[in-house]
């Protein structure tokens, strides 16, 4: 999952990388639709593996954070609806996943993106949160 989950700065939902182009990513929705679009330079594109929250200590990497997740749920989407719940409820059960989030600098926003694009990945059958792909682990 590392570095072929993309996330684009406005656009709702997350990406897998297919290929890239001339001056551009290929990218591929992961919904049910799989659509398929160009992402260029201009476009803000960040790996889900470059991804932090912030603690009390240090930043904790999404992978992480995710995993974490999926080990609460079982690997099936949250239980929370992130859309509905109050403020109190998100931090509550975030606090489940990361007892030491930064209350400070993590939003509610954050929270309800994270819940979001964990239930996307588990709608996508990806729950390897920690995998490397598998090109990665044959070139070692």
């Amino acid at each position: 999952m590392k570095e072929v989950i993309l996330s684009i700065s406005g656009k709702p939902g997350l990406f897998k990388l297919v290929s890239r182009g001339n001056r551009n990513l290929i990218v591929e929705t992961l919904d049910a639709q799989h659509k398929r679009m160009p992402a260029f330079g201009t476009d803000r594109i960040t790996s889900l593996n470059d991804v932090a929250m912030y603690t009390d200590d240090e930043d904790e990497p999404l992978t992480k954070i995710l995993a974490a997740m999926g080990k609460k749920e079982g690997n099936k989407t949250a239980s929370i609806n992130a859309k509905k719940a109050s403020s109190k409820e998100l931090r509550e059960y975030f606090a489940t996943i990361l007892p030491n989030f930064d209350r400070d600098r993590v939003h509610d926003s954050d929270i309800k993106k994270l819940i979001s694009w964990y239930n996307i990945l588990v709608e996508s059958n990806i729950t390897d949160f920690d995998a490397e792909p598998a090109e990665e682990k044959e070139d070692k």
